[in-house]
């Protein structure tokens, strides 16, 4: 830790450490200083100039936020040798710069507006011709121009330092210098929408916010993105009740004051034409609005006949109930309670698991780390994790972790286990691509440490090892080193996995063993469905507000469709999309009633639904979302509910009123809430229990199929929301899918590129362009999930190939 000092800043005695930039202690002291290239998440660039000081007994000014502190130092940030440099400084930014405020989005916001105002002049003595710069699309998300740039460098260092995916480059030089692309490549980071943000002038802007409104029209509206499991704090704009952007609030201890562009640019989705406005019902093959009490008891009508609910026969045995990942705590508990209250055990809301064999000793999927302290850790093992996609605010974390290492100061040595090669953006030390055969190289990872450690491996994770497969001991190495600054991290891909229980169990007993902590990092607002109750357990009197969530007693997502129940109550999902159960589809298609509580209507649902029920969107509702390491954060609505659109957590109420359900008569949300009890703290389970399965027979010699298939839910196909927006279906990240394969393996086929390949597995069929991508090993496939393309397409890894 640096020393302790005392400086003197415009008279002030300001406390600072010693080496540490002038402006930083200033500004703690809430002295400013003008500044564009300046950022506290950011290196140091002192390009700007802006910041310059004057200090007693230096020879000239000095820019303040490369200026260490030194022991007695005197300050002036408005002498008037400052201010003449300043104002100079100014002069010579302005020189170039249009006079286009008045078109420009950044008007009313600009940090060059509010700085002209204070340190121009009226006048400008400049009279030669300015500069122009061409400006190049950047893709769907980010507009750009460049005229208006004034070199900060900003969005360089972010993409270097930040994002670690320099995209933007400073060539040329002099009065050619100038910010660009690669080869004017577009803008494809999962989080390039963080240059605008920091762009200080109107150079970088929304794309999808052009020329929407001015910022001072604009309402603000915190709230909480749901789609990933860090819950980060947004700021819902809105102009005369209409959503125009979203924009990160600063969290240190959540998203810092970054944002992802899944949660910057979701927002479209509340204004797409797919939105749904008033009930609907389907009568002879037809669909008809009806008034919101014809459309709840034609539901009702329809559950209590097709789900076993009027029979009293094993009331509610035909009913079951799945709900997406971005509904609010408050949502899941009374969608469980009022499917408890009918007599169905069937609710679930894990559309993206299929091994359920842990349940009996399944805890919340919460992560021991918080998230804050990512980054400070100095080892992590991904496992099963395309963090970047996935999580993009963690991996930026984990990024700065590795950035520790790399400057010397202990940081993360970082390891992967993947189906595939995915791209990271932080220095790996280990990656090991493993195609389907993640269970067994994570046991090798155990022996490994058993090993090194002196312990015992259990008989149930010895089965696992493959002993051909080669070693891996520096990933052993690496947690046993960091002990518990170390973490074992399973993402999506290692939760979707056929063998998922053996995974968490292995890590479980790497954890326990090293010392190290375990995150489990589920989709949207899982750790909430968790809390709620909404999976799959005996049953309890629902008006207890019991919210165990004990396994057994109903089906899970995978054995509802295998079953195909004859009634199905669907919240906010498209379960053919959002599941990766190819007969989902199916089992909707056959059911005799089909029940949609939704803000969207897709084609498929219009097929198989029987009544739609218009929810609010996301920035419409108010609920609790309960992030990745337990922490509960309200959102509130920013607008009023689209059309008849109502809050789910209403019709959930309502619901239950006509079904003549007791304890449904809440009349404002808090009274949800406090029922579901917030006041225990949401945290893991201390004791550590793992049920490890033993291995299945090789797929091959079980099936005669020798081809595997990789599968993940792509970044912007990962729930209603992103689907319905526009600009994130136009980017890079959402390229048509396609089977994958490598070079090797398609020559052996016979194949060539872009030449139809149908796929098949156990539940269904897949015709689609074949690609050669680097990343997918031997004897796999990779085929994403998410599409109406391969909507067909089960779980199972074991496919067959031919040309079509």
């Amino acid at each position: 830790m640096s020393a302790s000092t005392t400086i003197e800043i415009n008279g002030k005695r300001v406390a600072a450490e010693l080496g540490e930039m002038l402006i930083k202690a200033s500004d703690r002291a809430g002295i400013y200083i003008p500044r564009f290239c300046y950022h506290e998440q950011l290196s140091i660039a002192a390009n700007c100039r802006m910041c310059l000081v004057e200090v007693e007994k230096a020879p000239k000014p000095l820019p303040a936020c490369a200026t260490p502190v030194t022991e007695g130092m005197k300050v002036f940030t408005a002498s008037k040798l400052a201010r003449e440099a300043q104002q100079g400084t100014l002069e010579f930014l302005l020189i170039n710069h249009p006079l286009d405020c008045p078109v420009c989005d950044q008007g009313g916001e600009c940090p060059l507006q509010d700085q002209a105002m204070g340190y121009g002049k009226d006048a400008s003595r400049f009279t030669e011709r300015k500069r122009a710069v061409p400006s190049h699309d950047l893709g769907p998300l980010v507009a750009t121009e460049m005229t208006r740039c004034i070199h900060c460098t900003r969005c360089v260092r972010f993409g270097e330092e930040i994002a670690g995916l320099m995209e933007f480059g400073f060539p040329g030089r002099n009065e050619a210098a100038h910010i660009a692309t690669f080869l004017n490549r577009t803008l494809d980071s999962e989080v390039s929408g963080n240059m605008i943000d920091l762009c200080p002038v109107g150079a970088l802007t929304s794309k999808p916010y052009r020329f929407a409104a001015r910022s001072w029209e604009l309402e603000n509206h915190r709230s909480i993105s749901p789609h990933d499991c860090v819950g980060s704090n947004i700021n819902i704009q809105t102009l005369r009740g209409r959503v125009e952007r979203v924009l990160p609030i600063e969290n240190p201890q959540v998203n810092s004051c970054w944002l992802a562009d899944r949660d910057r640019y979701s927002y479209q989705a509340v204004n797409s034409a797919q939105r749904l406005r008033k009930p609907l019902i389907k009568q002879r093959g037809a669909w008809q609005p009806v008034s919101w009490e014809n459309a709840l008891q034609f539901a009702c009508a329809g559950i209590n006949k097709a789900g076993g609910v009027a029979s009293g026969v094993a009331g509610g045995s035909e009913l079951g109930v799945l709900a997406g990942y971005t509904s609010t705590l408050e949502e899941y508990y009374l969608l469980q309670k009022l499917a408890r209250a009918l007599g169905s055990n069937h609710i679930d809301h894990r559309l993206q698991q299929r091994d359920f064999r842990d349940d009996a000793v399944t805890d919340l999927p919460i992560s021991e780390v918080p998230i804050h302290q990512f980054d400070d850790l100095r080892a992590a093992l991904l496992v099963g994790s395309n963090l970047r996609k996935e999580q993009p605010l963690l991996a930026l974390r984990l990024r700065a972790a590795a950035r520790n290492l790399a400057d010397g100061r202990g940081g993360a040595r970082i390891s992967v286990l993947n189906p595939l090669a995915y791209a990271q953006n932080f220095a790996v030390e280990t990656a090991v691509s493993v195609g389907a055969q993640l269970p067994a190289r994570l046991a090798g990872v155990a022996a490994q440490l058993a090993a090194k450690r002196g312990a015992v491996l259990p008989d149930d994770i010895q089965q696992w090892v493959d002993a051909t497969q080669p070693a891996a001991p520096a990933i052993a190495d690496s947690l046993l080193a960091a002990g518990a600054d170390g973490v074992v991290l399973l993402g999506a891909l290692a939760q979707q996995h056929a063998d998922a229980s053996a995974i968490k169990g292995i890590a479980q007993w790497l954890c326990h063993t090293a010392g190290s902590r375990l995150a489990i990092l589920p989709p949207g607002n899982s750790v909430a469905a968790w809390r709620a109750g909404c999976v799959p357990r005996p049953a309890a009197p629902a008006e207890t507000g019991a919210t165990a969530a004990t396994a057994g007693g109903g089906y899970n997502v995978a054995a509802m469709f295998d079953n195909l129940l004859r009634a199905y109550l669907l919240l906010a999902t498209d379960p053919e999309l959002d599941c990766i159960h190819g007969n989902a589809g199916k089992a909707l298609r056959n059911a005799e009633f089909v029940a949609c509580i939704t803000a969207y209507q897709s084609e498929a649902a219009r097929e198989y639904a029987d009544v739609l029920l218009p929810m609010a969107a996301f920035t419409e509702s108010s609920g609790t979302f309960i992030n990745c390491e337990g922490r509960a954060q309200p959102a509130h609505a920013a607008t009023s509910p689209l059309g008849e659109s109502r809050p789910a957590w209403k019709i959930l109420r309502v619901l239950g009123n006509f079904f003549d359900l007791p304890g449904f008569d809440y009349v404002t949300l808090p009274e949800v809430t406090a029922e579901v009890g917030l006041d225990s703290p949401t945290t893991p389970n201390a004791r550590r229990a793992w049920l490890i399965p033993p291995p299945p027979p090789p797929q091959a010699a079980q099936r005669g199929l020798g081809v595997q298939r990789l599968l993940d839910m792509p970044i912007y196909r990962g729930d209603q929301i992103v689907r319905n927006a526009p600009a994130l279906q136009k980017t890079a990240d959402n390229p048509p899918p396609a089977v994958r394969m490598n070079q090797a393996m398609m020559e052996q086929y016979g194949f060539a590129v872009g030449e139809q390949v149908v796929l098949r597995d156990d539940t269904g069929s897949a015709c689609l362009p074949l690609q050669v991508d680097r990343r997918v090993p031997q004897d796999c496939v990779y085929v994403p999930a998410g599409y109406p393309q391969t909507a067909q397409l089960g779980g199972a890894a074991a496919v067959t190939l031919e040309k079509a």
